[in-house]
């Protein structure tokens, strides 16, 4: 059998590196469903993967919350043994008033039962919530950006929430579960033209916090998207303001050198997972040299992913978010990029077209 994977505390509230997959960040709102139950006075179980064996269709750290009627947010098997708690949740045979365990798939009988794959195997810690549960701090503290360690006694049920150290990891022993929940991620668009509108809005999807930055009163006026937030301030000054962190990401898109390299110039200093700039391959060597000219190192400046995006043959600005955020969320996940190979030039009448 091969045990379970580390817990890496690095995610959009946090997620779990397991065979290389990595935790949803939408499993923070089975937190904020969980936590609106309780205050309506309905009773919920929390479970969580705290194990795996073999192969498993969801990662240690995956949640799910069943309501007492049966309603269930999350997923801890893609949707097999949900059915199954479900039906033990409307029958009371969930626990109600301590933390217990659970276990799916141990026998070959079981993974054919529940869907599970060839071998797998998957332990769930059942958490009986209550408003001592601290759902609602442990809310609040994610929203702050904050790094939160939980820890929950399964004898007592009794819960603590206090601050989380970058390596801290979940952890199960059978007596005591810690999880770890840290920021969400956080990106920062500068420039607020049509593109950063497709971009905005995609990136939302995937539960970043956006913040477009745009000083040009022409743009910002005309800005227009809920739930982003919109600086008018110089580039350089919001990125500093921002104390961006491992959770942020930066994306220039004014086509504007003195704005964009304003914003380069610190973001490339900070420690953002990923800064990228628009441009072709020609502009972003000369902003390369630019960049050179001040107190950036050799090393800031090769963290810099330009012309940004996936090389995936974008020319809509749909299709270019869909490039910058593919890119984004493959280095996100630790993905190692490889460069395409480009096709065969397109030929008219035996003559070579060159490509735009």
């Amino acid at each position: 059998m091969t045990g379970s994977a580390p817990c890496t505390t690095l995610g959009a509230f946090y997620f779990t590196e397991y065979n290389g997959s990595v935790m949803d960040s939408v499993d923070l709102q089975v937190l904020r469903s969980a936590n609106e139950w309780v205050a309506a006075g309905r009773r919920a179980v929390l479970a969580t993967v705290v194990r795996t064996w073999g192969s498993s269709p969801r990662p240690i750290g995956a949640l799910a919350a069943f309501r007492d009627d049966g309603t269930v947010v999350g997923s801890v098997s893609g949707g097999c043994m949900e059915d199954d708690m479900i039906l033990r949740m409307r029958a009371g045979e969930l626990p109600q008033e301590r933390p217990g365990t659970t276990t799916y798939g141990v026998s070959a009988e079981e993974a054919q039962r529940f869907g599970l794959p060839c071998g797998g195997t998957l332990e769930l810690v059942l958490e009986p919530l209550t408003p001592a549960s601290g759902l609602g701090e442990l809310l609040a503290r994610i929203e702050r950006h904050e790094l939160v360690m939980r820890r929950l006694d399964m004898k007592s049920g009794r819960v603590t929430i206090g601050p989380a150290n970058w390596s801290d990891q979940l952890a199960f022993d059978g007596t005591e579960f810690v999880s770890v929940f840290g920021p969400r991620w956080r990106l920062l668009i500068i420039g607020a033209g049509q593109l950063s509108q497709y971009l905005a809005q995609m990136a939302q999807a995937l539960d970043y916090q956006v913040t477009v930055c745009d000083p040009r009163v022409e743009y910002a006026d005309t800005w227009s998207l809920e739930g982003v937030d919109l600086r008018r301030g110089m580039p350089d000054d919001v990125v500093i303001d921002m104390n961006l962190d491992a959770h942020s990401a930066v994306v220039t898109l004014t086509h504007d050198p003195k704005l964009d390299d304003m914003a380069l110039l610190e973001a490339l200093k900070s420690p953002a997972f990923y800064v990228g700039a628009i441009g072709s391959r020609k502009n972003n060597e000369a902003r390369r040299k630019r960049l050179s000219d001040f107190d950036l190192s050799e090393e800031e400046i090769e963290r810099l992913h330009a012309p940004v995006g996936l090389k995936l043959g974008s020319k809509t600005p749909p299709e270019i978010a869909i490039a910058i955020l593919a890119e984004m969320t493959a280095i996100r996940n630790g993905v190692i990029m490889t460069p395409f190979i480009e096709p065969p030039k397109a030929t008219v009448a035996g003559c070579q077209v060159t490509e735009p």
